[in-house]
């Protein structure tokens, strides 16, 4: 691992951090409403001012990265579980398995991810649950094809039929040969996909349909503060913009790791 490469993990390691100590850190109540202070411009006791109810902003901003970014590492691990699964299996078992696994994750990759997420959540209705196991649901698709066809490549080469020849154990081969070579391209899909995450998280949530007030949740925040953009702006730019830094934040330690 290049010093690079330990600089922005450490980074995303604090920034982890400062999530879960917030309320550690953080003086102010997200949950407490004050209708004396609805609507206040940022000054010094709210540094991001207040939102229609007199809540701290900086405070729901600090505590929804709870919500919004631990969430989509949580769909992302998910969904990594279950694609690698699948994946794995279909290319290691071949013949009828592979095929019936395969044809599904076309079938399912035929309609686009929000339409299958929104099925889902219009079915089961809203909630940080339901929007877990929606996202969980589609976001393993890619990563199973992904796996599959790496596994069945690397499986073709001539130093693993070499090592089948040679004897060696059927779990020092997958060790040997087949991590190193999914292990990689994986880790960088499933990086890719916490921004996307984010971004599914946080568009249920405006709509209405995923994580539900009063959650400090940054999509949710959006959707309340429609009503007061030209009162209050800095409602409905606070959250915006903390969403677009963080997965732009994400895309940068990516490219620069690529």
């Amino acid at each position: 691992m290049s010093r690079t490469s330990k600089v922005y993990i450490s980074m995303a390691a604090i920034g982890l951090l400062m999530i879960f100590i917030a309320p550690l850190v953080m003086n102010q109540d997200p949950f407490a409403a004050h209708s004396a202070n609805r609507l206040w411009p940022p000054s010094s006791s709210h540094l991001l001012g207040t939102d229609h109810l007199g809540r701290d902003l900086l405070s729901r901003i600090v505590y929804g990265a709870r919500y919004t970014v631990v969430t989509a590492l949580v769909i992302v691990v998910i969904s990594g579980l279950i694609g690698m699964s699948v994946g794995f299996v279909s290319a290691t078992s071949g013949g009828v398995i592979d095929h019936v696994f395969m044809r599904f994750t076309e079938w399912m990759s035929a309609f686009p991810s929000v339409i299958l997420a929104f099925l889902f959540v219009g079915i089961a209705g809203p909630g940080l649950l339901n929007i877990l196991i929606a996202l969980s649901l589609v976001f393993w698709i890619p990563i199973a094809r992904l796996v599959r066809n790496t596994t069945v490549r690397t499986m073709q080469e001539p130093y693993y039929e070499s090592a089948i020849i040679s004897g060696v154990p059927y779990v020092k081969r997958i060790q040997r040969h087949l991590v190193p070579a999914i292990l990689p391209q994986v880790l960088v899909l499933l990086a890719l996909n916490v921004g996307s995450a984010m971004l599914h998280i946080a568009g249920f949530s405006f709509l209405g349909i995923g994580i539900q007030p009063p959650l400090p949740e940054w999509g949710a925040m959006l959707n309340e503060s429609r009503s007061y953009f030209y009162a209050a702006p800095w409602l409905m730019i606070v959250p915006g913009t903390a969403i677009f830094l963080v997965v732009l934040f994400l895309e940068w330690i990516i490219r620069k790791n690529a």
